[in-house]
């Protein structure tokens, strides 16, 4: 039942309460009916990691209700997809470009990898004790003193919804814009591409690219561990492909190291230092899906330990991928200023085609990142579903009894993807009204993931980081640490987002990243105060289930192992 002073549910008679749930029928990994012990004690059989993940998520208060079909690489491949480094670093090219060109570039990469590095562990700690599809949302929930905890959920909740739905938002929008610049390698004139993307063609295509990756992640669930593992290889055949040919052929010469390396030259308008800062955005939008893979665990086999160690080595992987991929293109990179001054904002095709020295050769090099790109924007599409899914699963949706519903034939929450989508092609009609749209789509996701993100990790760290002991990825006093850089690049990062990439500022170049961040956060606040301080209790509390459960996983993959 609920304490209504404090919003938790209180449980007198707990393990009896826990108890009565056993023998709940749930799928398997295979889509079978079977019948699990659900008192909190490991249940092993010829899928016994199944069954202890099942009887975790069952001891925090869930039915299981999707299919386990993804193993540690898997889950590792999937992360790798979401943020799909060449890609990603090449649709945001331009704002450390203008930023302090190629040391913003380099050094910028450096050192946001390093920081998200630590985002990674800290989220890593806490996931490994509470592995659901809730993810932050639900780990906020349950790290909080209940005084405040129902408020500090919920803001983490909408966040991490938002932020999930702008970011996958951001990707398919982005993809449109690059794509429209791929084809305009091939001009009619000199300057002067084939395709004139009025909004309304590049509103349609960005339709289309949505639409796509929503039928993909729907219809083709049971094959997306096969595509995420098909993506990795992709990827890196288009790596070496874009590598080899830009440095073999460079028709327009090679800067040298020092140019590469050190040269700084803000372009931006901003002071040099901030800048700098600013230049930041292409790094941390290219690693802003890192915690996004947490909606996933309730589809891993052993999400305790899967998803952390694919999130932390998915980083570690794509900071070596990012500088293969940056580093060959500063060395044949064109004037800085003429590339600032693209229309486009999307400097990677001419300066393919500036190195290979053909339209044709600069197309087929974009191919492999075109292809990425739905790749990425498939696993978007997949993570912000399963996030959406799970929040509504505890009411805190508008109409959460349709958006909390599991297509049994699909094995996907079809609702919440629908209206994860239509949430996205509304937000696209901004284009219409500025062609800086894709800078605030792509901000206000980094700002709402950053902040997702943040709020666990600081209740876990005020907390004393009691619970990160009962994890299997305690990091000790260097996870101390990490939570500080964390909780610091938090703090920088979310104002930073929200200021324009350059000075001075127009209409069509203004930042709206803070109008779209206001808009959702009015509308979540509104929420709450008409009905969800009333009726929102959070998630499930057995805390004591969750905590032998926990444990009994814990000793079950160490007699695994």
């Amino acid at each position: 039942m609920a304490d209504p002073s404090t919003g938790t549910q209180t449980y007198g008679t707990q393990a009896n309460a826990y108890a009565a749930e056993n023998d709940v029928h749930r799928r398997g990994s295979a889509g079978k009916e079977r019948k699990l012990s659900l008192t909190g004690k490991t249940n092993l059989g010829e899928d016994g990691g199944h069954n202890s993940a099942d009887d975790l998520l069952a001891a925090m208060g869930y039915k299981s209700e999707l299919v386990r079909s993804r193993s540690t690489l898997q889950v590792a491949f999937m992360s790798f997809v979401l943020a799909s480094i060449p890609y990603g670093l090449a649709t945001t090219f331009y704002y450390p470009l203008v930023g302090g060109g190629p040391a913003n570039i380099v050094w910028g990469w450096v050192t946001v990898s390093i920081i998200i590095l630590c985002v990674a562990i800290s989220l890593g700690e806490i996931t490994s004790v509470y592995p659901t599809a809730g993810g932050v949302y639900y780990q906020t929930f349950m790290l909080s003193p209940p005084s405040y905890r129902r408020i500090a959920s919920w803001i983490c909740g909408w966040s991490f919804v938002v932020g999930n739905i702008t970011i996958t938002l951001a990707v398919n929008f982005g993809t449109t814009l690059f794509l429209a610049a791929c084809i305009n390698v091939f001009e009619s004139a000199p300057g002067v591409g084939i395709f004139a993307g009025e909004p309304y063609q590049i509103f349609l295509i960005f339709v289309g690219i949505t639409l796509l990756c929503n039928a993909v992640s729907a219809l083709g669930n049971r094959w997306l561990p096969l595509l995420d593992t098909f993506a990795i290889f992709w990827t890196f055949a288009g790596l070496i492909c874009i590598v080899v040919c830009v440095l073999a052929i460079a028709k327009q010469g090679r800067h040298n190291g020092s140019y590469v390396f050190g040269e700084f030259n803000p372009i931006s308008g901003w002071p040099a230092g901030w800048s700098f800062c600013v230049g930041l955005l292409q790094a941390a939008y290219a690693t802003s899906s890192t915690g996004m893979i947490i909606s996933m665990c309730e589809e891993v086999e052993q999400p305790a330990t899967q998803v952390p160690k694919a999130m932390v080595g998915t980083i570690i992987l794509n900071t070596f991928a990012g500088l293969v991929f940056l580093i060959p293109l500063l060395f044949v990179m064109p004037d800085q200023a003429y590339l600032a001054s693209l229309l486009s904002a999307q400097p990677v095709p001419p300066i393919l085609k500036s190195a290979v020295g053909s339209a044709g050769g600069a197309f087929g090099l974009l191919v492999p990142l075109l292809v990425l790109a739905i790749f990425c924007g498939i696993g978007c599409t997949t993570a912000a579903s399963r996030c959406t899914w799970a929040f509504a699963r505890d009411g805190a949706i508008p109409g959460s009894k349709w958006w909390r519903a599991v297509n049994e034939n699909l094995d996907v929450p079809l609702n919440a993807m629908m209206l994860s989508m239509v949430v996205q092609i509304l937000l696209g009609v901004i284009y219409f009204g500025s062609a800086a749209a894709f800078n605030a789509f792509s901000g206000v996701g980094v700002i709402c993931l950053t902040l997702s993100y943040a709020v666990p990790i600081a209740v876990s760290l005020a907390g004393g980081r009691r619970h990160i002991a009962e994890g299997s990825f305690n990091l000790g006093v260097f996870g101390v640490v990490c939570n500080v850089i964390a909780l610091c690049w938090s703090a920088l990062a979310i104002p930073l987002f929200c200021m324009p990439s350059a000075i001075p500022v127009a209409a069509e170049t203004m930042n709206y990243a803070s109008v779209v961040f206001f808009a959702f956060f009015v509308i979540s606040g509104a929420w709450y105060f008409i009905w969800g301080k009333k009726n929102y209790q959070g998630p499930p509390t057995h805390e004591d289930a969750v905590l032998e459960a926990r444990r009994a996983s814990v000793i079950s993959h160490k007699s695994q192992n």
